[in-house]
């Protein structure tokens, strides 16, 4: 069984077995995928790693892909590893972070993934903690209630895919024919992301997936990132807090609550 669903931001408790009772017949090869802002890898607090065991010891596999809240720099000292097809982080041993442009294949189907997006809540800008009057900008702009954030404390650069990603994504693309079931991403292109927000401005990563939308034969497309559940065109699965079940028999989405 695959179960996805949308940002957590470090709140795990939709999987509790309250909120998720169909983990009481799950197993170590079923999988709940997180489509970006997993947050789990964040501080490296005790509150973080009570979290993270937390989900080590449930009965199934926590997938996610990075989204614009992640701490990349924890991330990216991870080592790299070849897991069903593509390229994890593993932060537990089922608990695994699933790279940008990869091809995993999970129940005889094929996901694409493409994590990131371009932060929208970092209009008044990006603080850095070397900045000669840091202090005084940081109490200015909590007073003012502006929206901002430092950078390598609440904001990476890395939120925004490399050179290398977007090549390597289109290499494995080109080698699976431009052919996959699920594509997972944490923002939608641009022809979706339009619909989430009317004064939405195309950016790189979304005008890339624009041309993944356009070439690629898929089944279904899940993005997170927009905080809501809305189905567009038929195959793109806008999330939040919903979770999603998808059918490895015939490969349809079967149950949306």
């Amino acid at each position: 069984m695959i179960y996805i669903t949308g940002d957590m931001h470090g709140d795990f408790s939709r999987l509790s077995t309250k909120n998720f009772p169909e983990q009481k017949k799950m197993c170590r090869d079923d999988c709940v995928i997180c489509t970006g802002d997993f947050g789990g890898v964040w501080d490296d607090s005790p509150r973080e790693k009570y979290w993270l065991d937390w989900l080590e010891e449930k009965p199934f596999t926590t997938l996610f892909i990075a989204g614009n809240h992640e701490n990349y720099a924890m991330l990216n000292a991870m080592q790299v590893e070849e897991w069903r097809g593509g390229k994890i982080h593993r932060v537990r041993d089922h608990v695994i972070h699933l790279m940008s442009g990869q091809i995993f294949h999970l129940d005889d189907m094929t996901f694409f993934t493409m994590g990131g997006a371009a932060s929208h809540d970092i209009e008044d800008g990006v603080l850095k903690l070397t900045d000669p009057d840091f202090e005084r900008r940081y109490r200015q702009l909590r007073m003012t209630g502006a929206r901002f954030r430092i950078l390598g404390v609440s904001w990476w650069p890395e939120e925004m895919p490399s050179d290398e990603e977007y090549a390597e994504a289109e290499r494995n693309l080109d080698k699976a024919g431009w052919n996959v079931d699920i594509i997972l991403t944490h923002c939608a292109p641009t022809s979706i992301a339009v619909q989430m927000d009317r004064h939405y401005e195309p950016d790189r990563l979304t005008d890339f997936l624009q041309m993944v939308k356009r070439r690629c034969r898929f089944d279904y497309w899940f993005a997170g990132h927009y905080h809501r559940e809305l189905v567009v065109e038929d195959k793109f699965f806008i999330q939040y807090h919903q979770i999603s079940r998808i059918d490895p028999l015939d490969n349809e989405e079967t149950d949306n609550r």
